[in-house]
C-alpha cells in the first residue's frame, strides 16, 4: 500500500523502513513468503469476541486472572487498560498526550508499556496501572514480551533485544532470519515459552520466532498467514491486523487489530 494514504506517523515508519531496506541490508519486503523447513499455519477461529474499535492496538496481553491488558497508540489517544475477555473495560490510564504508545507487557507485579519515538518505557504497578518508575532506550520502540526471566523488545527491524526485567538494562540482542534473510517489521510481540510470536508490520503475518540463546536464536520456525480473518474495522489502511496473546496452558491465542471491533479466539492449524 502506498505510504501516503497512511498517518503521518505511520509514514514516517513506513519511510524509515523502506529507507533501510534500500540502503542495502539484507531484509524482507514486509510480509513473508512460504519458505522449506518453515511451518506454514493458519489461525483457525474457535470463538469471537467483542473488542473496542476505538483502541488503536500496540500490545495486547492476556493476564492469568484472565482479563486483558491493551496499550494503544496515537498521539493524545494513547493509553493503557484491562478489560475482561467479553468487553468490559475495568481500568485505564492515560499516557502523555504528546506521546504514541506501543507495546506492552506484564512481568510479575509490574508492567512495562513503550513509547515510539520518546525513548521511554514506562513501569507501572500491575494491581493499580499507576507509573512508578520509567526507564529509556536508545531508538524506537516497537513490542515487547516477557518470557518470565527477561523481557523481549522489537524496534521495527530484523533485530529483537533482550532486557532486564526490572531495570529494563539492555543485556543483549539477536537477528530474525528467515532462511537465512533478515525479517524486518517486527512489532508486537508474544512470548511463548522458547518462541516468540510477532506481527509483521503492515501486513497479515506472523512469525514465531525461536528465541533460545544460541545458535538457533532468531531462526523464523513458522509462518501464519492471518489473511483469513475478518478485518470488520472501519476501512482506512492503517487498521491492520496488530495483538497476538497466548492463552495460558493452551495451545490458543487471542488475536486483534489497530480499531478491529472483533477479537478473536483461534488455534493455529497447518494451511491448506
Amino acid at each position: 500500500m502506498g505510504v501516503m494514504g497512511l498517518s503521518p506517523a505511520l509514514r514516517v515508519a513506513v519511510t524509515v523502513f523502506s529507507l533501510a531496506s534500500a540502503a542495502g541490508a539484507s531484509s524482507c519486503a514486509p510480509g513473508v513468503e512460504g519458505a522449506p523447513g518453515v511451518e506454514r499455519l493458519v489461525p483457525e477461529v474457535v470463538a469471537t469476541y467483542p473488542f473496542d474499535d476505538t483502541s488503536f492496538t500496540q500490545g495486547l496481553e492476556r493476564e492469568e486472572a484472565g482479563t486483558l491488558l491493551v496499550g494503544t497508540g496515537w498521539e493524545g489517544e494513547s493509553r493503557l487498560y484491562r478489560a475482561t475477555l467479553e468487553g468490559e473495560e475495568l481500568a485505564s490510564v492515560d499516557l502523555d498526550p504528546t506521546w504514541f504508545g506501543e507495546g506492552v507487557t506484564r512481568h510479575d507485579d509490574h508492567i512495562w508499556q513503550l513509547t515510539w519515538q520518546e525513548n521511554i518505557a514506562v513501569k507501572r504497578d500491575a494491581a493499580t496501572l499507576a507509573e512508578i518508575d520509567r526507564a529509556s532506550y536508545p531508538g524506537e520502540g516497537w513490542g515487547i514480551c516477557s518470557t518470565g526471566t527477561e523481557l523481549i523488545m522489537s524496534d521495527g527491524s530484523a533485530q529483537l533485544r533482550r532486557l532486564d526485567p526490572d531495570t529494563f538494562a539492555e543485556l543483549g540482542r539477536f537477528d530474525v532470519t528467515l532462511e537465512g534473510t533478515a525479517q524486518n517489521g517486527l512489532n508486537e510481540l508474544e512470548c511463548v515459552g522458547d518462541d516468540v510470536y510477532a506481527n509483521v508490520f503492515l501486513s497479515t503475518d506472523i512469525v514465531r520466532i525461536d528465541a533460545r540463546p544460541g545458535d538457533t536464536a532468531g531462526t523464523v520456525t513458522a509462518v501464519i498467514d492471518g489473511a483469513g480473518l475478518p478485518n470488520n474495522a472501519r476501512p482506512d489502511p492503517n487498521h491492520v491486523l496488530n495483538g497476538i496473546a497466548h492463552v495460558p496452558d493452551t495451545d490458543r491465542f487471542l488475536v486483534t487489530g489497530k480499531r478491529w471491533p472483533d477479537l478473536y479466539e483461534v488455534e493455529f492449524v497447518p494451511a491448506g
